[in-house]
């Protein structure tokens, strides 16, 4: 997708005495003329969370390939010395066999002669076919096209600059890594603020460089710092104003989907656990004093009831033991890859109050939270380093996003409010069915129209794009439109079985004309899925696992979550939907 940005001039510090203002220049070409002005009351804390926050825009963990010129070096010395001994201590074993070749070439004469009538029509088949094929080399040109640019001018690079809103109750800053695995937002109260006037509320991009970087590097705590966000842009030397600053970029659409799914995670429930910063630097500091070289390469939290939580860290085995302790109701394991990617957080540990690390089941994301007082970060990590958030789990699915629904009644009451939670909105349009709303809500998502806040479990106005996003990006998808197919047929034959550790077992069979599809989930508690099964050839043939669920699964996840606050079963009994329905009325 084609991306124009357009600012007044570049974002700036500029420094008078004691006074220093950092100002943000925001994108001109959006319809919301976004604008602020206030000093903050805690210049290093905001100075290091913005710092972390660019740490997340230019990270990026994907695997990189190896110069290996050591060893081609090692390889022609090594072919060179084999090629003097032959010449030195085999001439007559040379000369016979050379005669022994000779031999068989003229055996061989006419077959060759064959293949290479065959390969001249391969290759002129070949030829005629690449004349028409005007992509062969697309991927190689755009790698090469992409290492140049960050090789030649680092700053090019990295062009996705963050996303700045400011609400009525807080001023969010959210990034998104060049991998598309890590997702950070900021949010920063107005009580950080003395407002020097009155904000204009909204949503812009801000030119956020390296050199910005550089400047608010020199913040001290001595001196008073003022945020700006001024559309007019900042002047320099002698109050001349600089040139306009435009960028053309084109957005993958991996980018913009996993930016918006992001917030269909986030809405999810999962199991929260509260860290202080000592045990985050715990963790941090095994990261750094220990690099994997072979598999597997994970940590796996163990969580007992009442007991201090443990991680084990692979492929080491070595246990670590932290303050924290577990207050759930049963015993659970959960194995998190892509863990050196945590070490994002490691800035923020002497500045945060407490961490908030919310877990959502084997195969899922994970969602960590700093509490800094009046500032909050937030960090969202994809399953693994190379699983994107498009690639992985049909997220708004499982929080039950699916559909349009209200879509048209949601967004401009949205825009009007800027922020509501999922219940404010339900009692606003009341006269709508939930589920509808919902819908609403998750394609507001998709659009870019609004995101997720953890912080606050509000639902919040945010345009990603000062242009709409293309319908291909939103528009409903097959896998949404096979799980609302099989949801019609997953109560046909369901049944419930509560266990004695307090696990629901949701199981049911999908009849189809050419197969018959057995599918079973266990989920706990805490809503989070500990086991899962399909017969069917496309979960089969996948990981297995949440990473990758079939439509049948979905399905059965959207009609089983309604069932989880189900009371009064008998352990181990299976329950038929008939039953659990007479139960209801």
């Amino acid at each position: 997708m084609r991306v124009n940005y357009k600012y007044a001039g570049p974002s700036r510090c500029t420094q008078t005495q004691d006074k220093t203002t950092l100002g943000l220049s925001p994108d001109l070409s959006r319809d919301e003329k976004v604008s602020f002005c206030g000093k903050l009351k805690h210049p290093l804390l905001f100075r290091d969370a913005m710092l972390m926050l660019r740490e997340i825009v230019i990270s990026d963990q994907s695997k990189k390939t190896k110069e290996r010129t050591e060893y081609f070096t090692w390889l022609e010395q090594e072919i060179e010395r084999r090629i003097r001994a032959h010449k030195e201590y085999a001439p007559q074993i040379r000369k016979a066999l050379k005669q022994e070749m000779d031999g068989y070439d003229l055996e061989l004469a006419q077959k060759n002669e064959e293949i290479r009538k065959l390969l001249d029509l391969q290759r002129n088949l070949k030829r005629q076919i690449d004349q028409y094929d005007a992509w062969k080399d697309y991927y190689k040109i755009e790698r090469d096209f992409w290492k140049f640019i960050r090789d030649r001018d680092y700053d090019l690079w990295f062009v996705l600059d963050p996303v700045i809103t400011v609400h009525k109750d807080q001023v969010s800053f959210e990034a998104f890594s060049l991998d598309e695995s890590v997702y950070g937002c900021l949010s920063v109260a107005m009580e950080e603020f003395d407002l020097l006037q009155e904000p204009q509320l909204g949503t812009t991009n801000i030119d956020f460089s390296a050199k910005l970087e550089k400047e608010m590097q020199r913040f001290r705590s001595y001196t008073d710092v003022t945020l700006s966000v001024n559309p007019e842009g900042f002047t320099i030397d002698h109050e001349v104003m600089p040139e306009y600053v435009e960028k053309k970029i084109d957005l993958p659409e991996t980018w913009i989907k996993g930016f918006n799914q992001v917030s269909s995670a986030a809405a999810l429930s999962g199991l929260e656990l509260a860290l202080s910063p000592s045990d985050l630097f715990d963790i941090c500091a095994f990261l750094r004093k220990h690099k994997e070289k072979k598999s597997p390469r994970y940590m796996k939290w163990i969580l007992e009831p009442q007991k201090r939580v443990q991680i084990v860290f692979e492929p080491f085995g070595t246990v670590l033991t932290l303050n924290a302790v577990y207050q759930g109701a049963q015993k659970r394991e959960e194995k998190i890859w892509g863990r050196r990617r945590w070490l994002v957080a490691e800035r923020l540990i002497p500045l945060a109050k407490a961490f908030y690390v919310r877990l959502l089941g084997f195969g899922m994301p994970q969602f960590i939270r700093a509490d800094m007082g009046t500032m909050q970060m937030t960090i969202g990590f994809s399953s693994w380093s190379s699983n994107d958030w498009v690639k992985g789990t049909a997220f708004n699915l499982m929080a039950g996003f699916s559909g349009e629904g209200c879509y048209e009644d949601v967004y401009p009451l949205l825009k009007k409010e800027r922020s509501l939670s999922l219940e404010e909105i339900y009692d606003t349009l009341a006269e709508t069915k939930n589920d509808r709303i919902k819908a609403g809500v998750g394609m507001l998502f998709r659009r870019g129209e609004g995101y997720f806040d953890l912080v606050s479990n509000q639902v919040r106005f945010r345009r990603l794009c000062n242009t709409p996003l293309p319908k291909e990006l939103y528009e409903v998808s097959e896998l949404e439109t096979q799980v609302e197919a099989y949801s019609k047929l997953t109560f046909d034959n369901m049944t419930v079985k509560y266990t004695r550790q307090k696990e629901f077992i949701f199981s049911t069979t999908y009849r189809e004309p050419d197969s018959s599809n057995h599918t079973e989930l266990v989920i706990d508690e805490d809503g989070q899925i500990t086991k899962l099964d399909c017969s069917c050839r496309k979960f089969r043939r996948g990981e297995k696992n949440l990473s990758e669920p079939c439509a049948h699964i979905l399905a059965l996840y959207v009609a089983s979550y309604k069932l989880l606050k189900l009371k009064h079963l008998e352990y181990e009994k299976e329950y038929k939907i008939n039953d659990i329905m007479e139960m209801l009325l």
